[in-house]
């Protein structure tokens, strides 16, 4: 395209081409921009009667032009835009009118050059070698030098001879090889094969041995490694440092798997090993019979015991194993405060209660038993995982000696306790901005500190590099069969988006079921260029390419089940340059919430100009920019340039976002930056997460014998923010499904000013691949409205299957384009799926309990008989790290709501609580019962919605942003819409094996409630449930009087909404309250 030509506007997006022809204001008003659809393509857009025409410009094979026009107009072919321009002006071209005024591009803001936009230094070329003479000569005198001044008495005479002729007459040459391009060093070669020849013979001598070794040991012998003893000891030219390198791999391989085979073989109960998570002994509190008594809990991870002591010195005969721990339930109530769920040997259930010293304790005791179940987990494949993000402005300096505080998230912030330092994470995902390392010597550096920290050797994904901004992905070795289906990428955001001092890397990939992306980003800098910040953001979200061309509609913002963006953002703190001395005072006495009110990323993102539906972690931290280099303990807030006194007030320039698809499994257990590593003028920032993963399912049924399941969508409603005159259809996407299904054209039912209301009336049913619950409930269905016209996206988003576990659901969604508000859909899902049992989560194993105003007597009561008496809440906030919202509903892009209508709140007794229903407010996403309690309380008879209402931001000032909406269907959605098609009747569902089925319960009418009171859980736990139905709701004791409960933030409570489930089936544990963990 002819990028002078004034109707020309290049890559704008759809939504931006419409607001500048609505500026335009006058019919034939046009303008031509790239397709979204069609690589090659182009879209013309012509305005009149204030809606927004687009036809699809199409290259043939001759690269000829052509418009898809009216049907009956003969169509015509151009060599050059412009001709086709100024054929369209004449009317009667098959366009909805011909083309008059030509739609200006916008001049975009010039970027004032900053001083250090030249990308790294590569070896000089062609330099004259008269001219390198004399560099040489002093390079070869000052090594000559420093050797005479050391001590050589330990080498042998042959190797000081060798060194000193390569100082004396071959260290010129390799420089001049360097000097002319050449990456090698033919002299340097020389010398070290000459050191290491013993040694290289050595290595030929031992390694096929060393390799029988590592066979034997191998379970599963790697492909190929039957050549590798050939190869190695054949291959004279691989230099003798990647031979070395092979050989220090092949030795921790042999140490590691040597270390696996001896403890598989003794089991839990045998001798003990060297352990890579030490020992770690807490003193804590336990209460009897009002009296304080100290105890002692010592947790040995490797050998998966919890160890209960009286004395730090004392015996340690009372001990549980690991699959005798069932769980463990945090206070709310009081922060120190934790119950720790066992299991006897007669088969009875403990709750012992302890008292920890401050919160941060009993994190680091609930990660290290989180580690002790995971580790030694009877399960083929993990479903829970940890990740590190770490991102870093080196300012073109490299790292100190010691920077193990920042793989440890130890500094300011929300941070991990000293126990947890050895806890090593399944990925460490490290961003790095002004970085002057080479790849190769930045990813050594950080696989050495992480090899000293946890005694583990990890294995590189991925690294990339645009400038000195770098990403790199490291992961444990044992998950390397895990990990497929890597890309990477990077987008240049400096000045015109052609030099890549600013820009982003990233990397994404596949690990079992679950895709994960992380985008390391440095945007413009500049108090003052927020809007070019702004800009930044959206040109990576758009051209930043991560996985391959079927998920093309969507951005990276729907393309990952966990999506992590972090880097220098450098949105500053908006104040005026005067009130620096009030911001370091205000950061020295901890006031840091003044200052984030007026946060640039903050405030833009409540106006949802960026990063909208990410989620961030509090900050609790001072600013990470602009530090004195060497010092943490002034920050240097004024720069001399030529122009002036340019001022950086101290700002959080240096963040950690993330996005996830509904109702998946994501805690950030850490968020802050460290405060002892100062070469840098910005301080480096980590986050921890834990992370809920899918495996690659393989279903126990045989394809045959497996009933075809089926997932139904139907009653679509999309509203979509267009002036555009088109028909729409839906298109959805999965990795559960075979491939895209397509609707057939939906209803234009009514358009106003700036939106059209669109109806398809079709029930659309897709047909996984696999039918078995535990594969299908872990599944998202991604929805893409396309144009007829263009074949462009008008808005994409994302339903959780999980929300149709048990019955047909209801739900909302925000659609976005671009990381922009496109207009929202509302439709009903159905989910039919073979009978099956889901498995417990592992995340499930810490739960948090919201009531402590009832407290248990007696030791060693039976789990039933224990539940009767208890009135605690138990439930679960941590998934997407959001807690329900009943009123206003901070938009968090998706929502599911299908409550009953006219019946009494939930928790009432009597008649009417036979028809309740409730809201998953309190559900886990795996729906599983992981209250280890009784039976004796409270059970609803039928099922109802086990949906979040609706999901609130994870932030403290999220309660006032102004983009808050009713995020669920209103009332009359249900009753009278003309516009909706009548519901379905509701069905019900229970995927646990049984021989008896429940009746299934009477149709109910469906509207949301706003107000839904507590259900008192049920307690039960696999293999202590008794085989008899529930008891009316009329005569069950233990239950409290119904109370009425108010908004709160997840950070004040973990307090949501309760709900009834059916009677239990014989054999089968009652459902009952999920538990979760707190993000505070």
């Amino acid at each position: 395209m002819s990028s002078y030509q004034p109707w020309c506007h290049g890559n704008i997006t759809r939504s931006k081409a419409e607001d500048l022809l609505s500026k335009a204001a006058r019919d034939g008003s046009f303008l031509i921009r790239d397709s979204e659809s069609i690589q090659g393509a182009y879209a013309l857009c012509v305005l009149y009667q204030n809606c927004v025409y687009t036809y699809r410009i199409l290259p043939n094979e001759d690269k000829k032009l052509s418009v898809q026009a009216s049907e009956g107009v003969p169509i015509r072919f151009f060599s050059m835009l412009p001709e086709l321009v100024e054929a369209y002006y004449s009317p009667n071209m098959g366009l909805v009118t011909h083309l008059q005024y030509p739609v200006q591009r916008e001049e975009e803001v010039d970027e004032e050059p900053e001083s250090n936009i030249l990308p790294p230094q590569l070896p000089p070329r062609n330099f004259d070698v008269k001219d390198s003479e004399q560099p040489c000569k002093n390079l070869s005198d000052t090594f000559l030098m420093r050797l005479q001044n050391m001590d050589l008495s330990t080498i042998p005479e042959e190797h000081q001879m060798a060194i000193q002729d390569y100082f004396r007459n071959l260290v010129c040459s390799d420089a001049e090889h360097l000097q002319n391009g050449h990456p090698y060093l033919p002299g340097l070669k020389k010398l070290t094969q000459a050191i290491c020849k013993n040694l290289n013979s050595e290595i030929s001598r031992i390694l096929p041995a060393l390799e029988v070794f590592h066979r034997v040991l191998d379970q599963q012998l790697s492909p190929g490694i039957g050549q590798f003893s050939k190869q190695m000891s054949t291959d004279a030219s691989q230099s003798f440092s990647s031979r070395l390198e092979q050989l220090t791999k092949l030795l921790y391989s042999i140490e590691d798997k040597a270390r696996s085979s001896m403890f598989e073989s003794v089991g839990s109960e045998g001798g003990h090993r060297n352990s890579l998570i030490p020992v770690v002994t807490f003193e804590v509190k336990q209460d009897s019979l009002g009296i304080s008594t100290k105890m002692f809990l010592k947790v040995d991870v490797e050998s998966g015991k919890l160890y209960f002591k009286k004395s730090k010195d004392g015996p340690e005969d009372k001990y549980f194993v690991h699959n005798k721990i069932l769980q463990l339930v945090k206070s709310q109530k009081l922060l120190g405060k934790l119950h720790i769920m066992v299991e006897t040997e007669k088969e009875k259930i403990l709750r012992k209660e302890f008292v920890f010293d401050n919160t941060k304790k009993r994190e680091g005791f609930c990660q290290l038993l989180q580690q002790m179940k995971n580790k030694h987990s009877e399960k083929p494949e993990p479903d829970m995982i940890t990740v590190f993000i770490g991102t870093w402005n080196m300012g073109n300096a490299g790292p100190p000696h010691n920077f193990n505080s920042w793989f440890q998230c130890k500094g300011q912030g929300k941070t991990r306790d000293d126990t947890a330092d050895h806890i090593p994470h399944d990925f460490y995902v490290i961003g790095t901005q002004e970085d002057p390392l080479g790849e190769r010597e930045w990813a050594d550096t950080v696989k050495g500190v992480l090899r000293n920290i946890t005694n583990i050797s990890f294995k590189q994904v991925a690294i990339h590099t645009l400038w000195s901004i770098r990403i790199v992905v490291l992961a444990k070795p044992e998950h390397d069969n895990r990990i497929s289906h890597i890309f990477t990428d990077s987008v240049k955001t400096g000045i015109a988006n052609t030099l890549g001092n600013k820009g982003a890397v990233g990397v994404s990939f596949m690990f079992n079921g679950t895709s994960f992306g992380f985008v390391n980003s440095h945007l413009t800098s500049g108090s003052e260029k927020k809007l070019r910040r702004n800009q930044n953001y959206t040109s990576i979200l758009r051209f930043l390419n991560l996985t391959d061309k079927k998920l093309n509609p969507f951005d990276i913002t729907h393309q990952f089940t966990h999506l992590f963006w972090f880097g220098d953002l450098n949105y500053r703190v908006e104040f005026p340059s005067g009130e620096a001395e009030n911001i370091v005072a205000k950061i020295k006495q901890q006031q840091y919430q003044e200052l984030l009110s007026r946060d640039q990323l903050s405030m833009e993102r409540n106006d949802g100009k960026v990063f909208l539906h990410f989620d961030e972690e509090e900050i609790t931290f001072a600013p990470t920019y602009r530090f004195e280099r060497d010092t943490r303990e002034k920050y240097a807030y004024t720069k001399a340039k030529a122009t002036g006194t340019k001022y950086n007030l101290p700002s959080w320039c240096d963040r950690v976002l993330r996005k996830s698809y509904p109702l998946v499994h994501v805690v950030c257990q850490a968020y802050g930056c460290t405060n002892d590593i100062m070469t840098s003028d910005h301080s480096p920032l980590f986050a921890s997460f834990e992370v809920g993963v899918a495996s690659q399912f393989v279903s126990k049924q045989g394809p045959n014998s497996a009933p075809q399941g089926g997932i139904q969508i139907m009653n679509c409603v999309a509203t979509l923010l267009t002036k555009s005159k088109t028909k729409f259809f839906i298109e959805y996407h999965s990795s559960c499904l075979e491939k895209t299904v397509k609707t057939s054209e939906g209803e234009n039912i009514e358009h106003s000013e700036g939106s059209i209301k669109v109806r398809f009336s079709n029930q659309v049913k897709l047909i996984p691949i696999i039918s078995d619950p535990e594969y299908l409930l872990d599944q998202h269905i991604l929805i893409c409205i396309k144009s007829t016209d263009s074949d462009e996206s008008y808005g994409e988003g994302c339903v959780a299957l999980r929300a149709a576990q048990f019955c047909h659901t209801e739900f909302h969604i925000t659609l976005t384009h671009h990381g922009e508000k496109t207009g929202t859909l509302t439709g009903g899902i159905q989910l039919d799926t073979s009978e099956g049992k889901t498995t417990e989560k592992l995340y499930d194993f810490i739960k948090i309990e919201r009531d402590d105003t009832v407290t248990t007597k007696g030791k060693g009561a039976d789990l039933n008989k224990f539940s009767t008496t208890q009135a605690h809440d138990i439930s679960n906030p941590s998934y997407m790290e959001v807690s329900l919202q009943r009123g206003n509903v901070i938009d968090k892009g998706w929502s599911y709501s299908m409550p009953p209508k006219n019946i009494p709140t939930a928790g009432q007794g009597g008649k009417e609580s036979k028809k309740g229903g409730y809201d998953v407010g309190t559900r886990s996403p795996t729906g599983k019962s992981s209250n280890p309690m009784g039976e004796g309380e409270k059970v609803s008879e039928m099922f109802d919605n086990p949906l979040y209402g609706s999901m609130g931001k994870a932030h403290g000032w999220g309660k006032a942003q102004d983009h808050q909406q009713k995020d669920h269907l209103p009332p009359q959605a249900a009753e009278g819409d003309p516009d909706r098609p009548p519901l379905p009747t509701p069905r019900n569902r229970s995927y646990t094996c049984s021989e008896t089925k429940p009746q299934p319960p009477t149709p109910i009418a469906l509207y949301p409630s706003t107000h839904k009171k507590p259900v008192v859980p049920s307690r039960s736990e696999g293999g202590v449930a008794q085989n008899r139905p529930p008891l009316p709701s009329k005569s069950r004791p233990g239950v409290p009087e119904p109370q009425t409960t108010k908004p709160r933030d997840y950070r004040d409570s973990s307090e949501l909404p309760s709900k009834q489930r059916p009677p239990a089936r014989p054999g089968q544990p009652l459902p009952h309250k999920d538990m979760g963990r707190s993000v505070k």
